[in-house]
């Protein structure tokens, strides 16, 4: 090995290093810190708002401040309030309409059992009694097997369903503080926005205050432009539901469309939690042209979900709909439900410091190029 290949291989291990150590400290510093980093993003965001209430109506940065989170606190509310208005309307409607329905299912089970589960079951057991003693206890010992693990599952799961909802519960107190000191940490961070950039400008060379503000204008693009996407997606969502509805009579179709659109943000489940619990009742209730046109609906759904998904949130965010689709199934086998939201996030973050040309800079370094 020569003198350039040694020099070579010591950059690009200086390099590898630096990067490793950055993830390493990243990772642990987020751990701890969190809340202000949530602060500093909600003050990246706020901050053009808040520019406009200091100059276009010459508030006090401070009150300006307060204002835009006010204004954001009122909007979030409001919407919430409204979101749990129709709720409660629903319920109530479901309140009153529910007994009947529950009433007109349980006679069509004990019809299905008596006229189709009994006679089957009947048969079953004068075909085991015929089987030899060696035979009917081979049988009895799978069919025992099969109860106990189902049991078991059952079990395990309502365990889960109750150590989840208290692990909710004991953290709501952590949450309130999460929260408070988001707030707090907004304030502060949004108050002193340009004191802060000036010494970071003081602080940095030119170079990564450059790329630092192309990786920061970007990323703001990109995320604005995700939520201008599932914005996109879940109002389209909401005018295929609420279209299907109304042609198939449904009560509180208004009420019911909302709750779909916004259950269509869950990853991998979306409306499928609403529509087919709904499906199955309305078949075992004997409602069969309603089991049609829900399935259809919702057949209707998935085709324009999967179909726009990757072409809108493409086009919103500034990449390819093939690297959306490889980034959504990776970050789904990598870290499940959670990793389709991750995976899209990482590649916007990848293609963000592409373009302020942070690889190029890399390779440059290493190889001793000079930009």
């Amino acid at each position: 090995m020569n003198k350039e290949q040694f020099t070579l291989t010591l950059r690009i291990i200086f390099v590898l290093m630096i990067i490793l150590s950055i993830v390493i400290s990243s990772y642990y510093v987020t751990s701890v810190t969190y809340p202000f980093i949530f602060g500093f993003i909600l003050a990246f965001l706020i901050n053009p708002l808040v520019n406009f209430l200091e100059f276009r109506w010459k508030l006090n940065r401070t009150i300006a401040v307060f204002v835009s989170l006010m204004l954001i606190f009122v909007v979030f509310s409001g919407l919430i309030t409204l979101f749990i208005a129709e709720i409660i309307s629903g319920s109530n409607h479901l309140a009153t309409v529910l007994p009947y329905h529950i009433n007109t299912l349980v006679l069509y089970l004990e019809g299905f059992f008596f006229t189709t589960l009994l006679p089957i079951y009947e048969q079953v057991i004068r075909s085991i009694n015929s089987l030899e003693a060696e035979q009917q206890s081979t049988i009895l010992n799978y069919i025992q097997t099969f109860s106990s693990q189902i049991a078991t599952n059952a079990g395990s799961a309502v365990q889960k369903l109750f150590n989840g909802l208290s692990d909710f519960l004991l953290s709501l107190p952590n949450l309130a503080t999460v929260f408070l000191f988001t707030l707090m940490a907004t304030f502060f961070i949004s108050k002193d926005w340009y004191k802060l950039t000036r010494f970071f400008r003081k602080s940095l060379p030119q170079k990564v205050i450059e790329s630092s503000t192309k990786v920061l204008n970007d990323l703001k693009h990109a995320l604005f432009g995700y939520m201008l996407g599932q914005l996109t997606l879940i109002s389209i969502t909401f005018v295929f539901v609420l279209s299907g509805l109304l042609i198939l009579q449904v009560e509180y179709p208004f009420t019911i469309a909302v709750i779909i659109a916004i259950v269509d943000l869950i990853p991998y489940l979306g409306t499928g939690l609403i529509f087919i619990p709904w499906i199955i009742y309305s078949f075992f209730a004997g409602q069969l042209s309603l089991t049609i046109g829900l399935c259809v609906l919702y057949g209707i759904i998935l085709i324009q979900r999967q179909l726009l998904e990757p072409k809108v949130l493409s086009s919103s965010i500034g990449v390819e709909p093939l690297a959306m689709l490889i980034a959504l199934f990776v970050g789904f086998q990598l870290f499940g439900f959670l990793g389709l939201i991750i995976g899209p996030a990482s590649l916007v973050f990848l293609n963000t410091i592409y373009k302020a040309n942070v690889f190029h800079d890399i390779r440059d370094f290493v190889l001793q190029k000079k930009s």
